[in-house]
This record gives C-alpha cells, structure tokens and sequence, in this order.
C-alpha cells in the first residue's frame, strides 16, 4: 500500500479510491495476512476514509496465562480535516493541555495519506485491552496441598524446629 498524494484524489473517479488489502502489517503480528478494504474520499475540506479488514492474532489470557487466537475485525470511518499546520502548532511543547475540540485528525492538503498506517492504527485499537480465552476461564490452577506439605525439601530443618515449639 503507498501513500496517497490527496491533491490526486480530486482527479480520480468520483473523488475516491479503493485499495483491497492483503498483506501483513509491519509492527502487527497476525497469524493471517490482514485482508480487506480501505477506500478514501476526497470531500473538498475533508477526507472519509472508511475501512472493513480482519486478521487473526495470538492472545495471552490475564487470568490462565495461555495462549489462544483472536479474530480482529474492523468495519469503520473517520473523517480526516484538511488544513494546513501554522508554525505555531508544528512547534509545540511535547506534553500540552489539548481540549475536546481539538482531538480531530489534520493532514496537509497537499500532503499525503498512509493507508498502511491507518489500517494498523485501526487494527490497534480493536485488540482487546482485556485478554480472557473464555469468560468462564478459572485462572491459573493451582495443585490443592496439604498445608503441612513441604513443597521444597531444604525448609525441613525449619520445619522441624518450628514443631519442637508449642503453639
């Protein structure tokens, strides 16, 4: 998938391209290719990206700690300002207050969109921030023990003292 140089998208068919995908994303590891559709719409002041992909990754339950496959599924779309950045918002401080109406997302008009980076931001943010195999998973087993039961042979001697003692 290459970028898009956005002022092409006005000469193309209808303001709008459609890329089918089927590759492995960079930086995602999946079992599968992720397979799909992205199509961008150039709307004047604006793009509408919309996106349906999936892909199968491995897991790690929170609770059992094992391992089992997830399918990630997309059926999305954003809407992408175009506008130009002023020296003053390229130049910001690393960390800054931001307030509500400035979370949208900004690109150049005569800049590029990465297709292959929004597929994979997407992707990211349909992983599961809680990882369970099963809703019912028990957790780690572990083996049910005799409280007297030595589990480690060298704390016998301490055992030994500690039964010379009452109480």
């Amino acid at each position: 998938m290459d970028a898009i140089y956005i002022p092409q998208l006005t000469q193309a068919p209808e303001r709008t391209e459609e890329i089918q995908v089927q590759e492995f994303l960079p930086n995602l590891e999946t079992l599968t290719p992720v397979r799909g559709l992205i199509r961008i719409k150039h709307c004047g002041n604006y793009l509408e990206v919309f996106g349906k992909a999936e892909t199968i990754i491995t897991c790690n339950c929170n609770r059992c700690l094992q391992s089992y496959n997830h399918r990630l599924f997309i059926n999305t779309s954003e809407i992408i300002w175009l506008e130009e950045l002023s020296e003053q918002e390229i130049d910001l401080p690393l960390e800054r207050e931001v307030g509500v109406d400035d979370l949208v997302e900004t690109l150049s008009p005569q800049g590029y969109f990465e297709p292959r980076v929004w597929l994979y931001e997407q992707m990211c943010l349909e992983i599961p921030q809680r990882q369970l195999c099963d809703a019912n998973c028990p957790g780690i087993q572990t083996a049910n023990s005799n409280s007297n039961q030595l589990l480690d042979s060298r704390w016998a001697s301490l055992e030994a003292l500690k039964n010379q003692f009452p109480g």
